[in-house]
């Protein structure tokens, strides 16, 4: 996958097919827009690009905090897996902010040699967010594209957005959420040093510092899944900034892999969130937080146990 970001200067000489969005998530919803892009781009033999913003338009706009399902990283991650040719992570600047829709979509097409745009009914784009998918088929003859365009994907009769996943994670109900997406919510970053705590109870752990804009779930600890290059194991991670151990300690997620022994220090990793254990709670001691750890470790264990009979 060819992955363009930080300018505005890009171009593309094959006829393409294009969808546009924030992509937060990249959910069942997007995965619809995914579907009918490929099989555009297949059928039409266009190249396939998923045009998004490197920030997330409205915390620009609006001036508010707005963390992310998915970093850029994790986003560019997910877009791999999905088999299309280009993802475009264009800066959200002054100029791309106050384009009107027409010049936004002559802008996109001449760049990108437009034959064909899928978007869903709730597509907005352009200065004030004037532009819809009636203002795209507005254009069509005059810039030789067409427009697909899909309803939303529902669930609970509700359309699946990320605002719904959203609400789901921080209420902790991963399950829910992982329906939703398509896929098990993740974060992906590099293993850092902690302060060896878990190692010299006999319980050593892995820690992920993130980027502040990353979206965690409630403080707690829960049953994960982790992936070390091609390998997955059993784990269990906390999500918090552990009032046990004294000190101003970054939040974080520290987690134990099950039946694991390898150095995997300065490596990326990925922890998916399966289950709501409990929430993070400040112990006593230390020898009260192993008790719990130990605890939580044949909570996850058990877990993985009942999902093996279940399939």
């Amino acid at each position: 996958m060819e992955y363009i970001r930080d300018t505005l200067e890009f171009h593309n000489d094959k006829p393409s097919v294009i969808t546009m969005g924030k992509f937060d998530g990249l959910h069942r919803g997007h995965e619809l827009l995914m579907e009918h892009l490929l099989e555009t781009g297949n059928e039409q033999h266009l190249y396939k690009i998923a045009f998004t913003f490197d920030i997330p338009p409205k915390t620009r706009v609006f001036g508010e905090d707005s963390c992310v399902l998915t970093t850029n990283e994790e986003k560019r991650f997910v877009f791999e897996r999905t088999g299309i040719d280009c993802l475009i992570e264009c800066p959200f600047d002054e100029r791309v902010m106050h384009m009107e829709p027409e010049e936004f979509i002559a802008w996109i097409v001449n760049s990108l040699h437009a034959k064909y745009f899928v978007c869903g009914r709730d597509f907005q784009f352009g200065h004030n967010r004037a532009g819809d998918y009636r203002v795209l088929q507005s254009f069509e003859e005059k810039y030789g594209y067409k427009t697909i365009v899909l309803d939303k994907v529902q669930e609970d009769e509700r359309d699946i957005s990320s605002t719904f996943v959203r609400e789901q994670i921080s209420l902790g109900n991963m399950e829910k959420a992982n329906h939703l997406l398509g896929y098990s919510f993740f974060i992906r970053s590099r293993v850092v040093h902690g302060n060896q705590i878990g190692r010299k109870m006999g319980i050593p752990t892995i820690n992920m510092i993130l980027p502040p804009e990353k979206l965690l779930p409630p403080y707690g600890v829960y049953v994960t899944r982790v992936l070390i290059g091609e390998n997955s194991y059993k784990g269990v991670s906390n999500v918090g900034c552990k009032p046990t151990i004294e000190g101003d300690n970054p939040v974080g997620v520290e987690t134990f892999i099950l039946d694991f022994c390898q150095d995997v220090y300065e490596e990326e990793i990925m922890v998916e969130f399966l289950h709501y254990v409990r929430p993070e709670k400040k112990f006593n001691s230390l020898e009260e937080l192993k008790q719990q750890i130990s605890s939580d470790i044949a909570f996850s264990e058990r877990y993985y146990r009942n999902v093996t009979k279940m399939c």
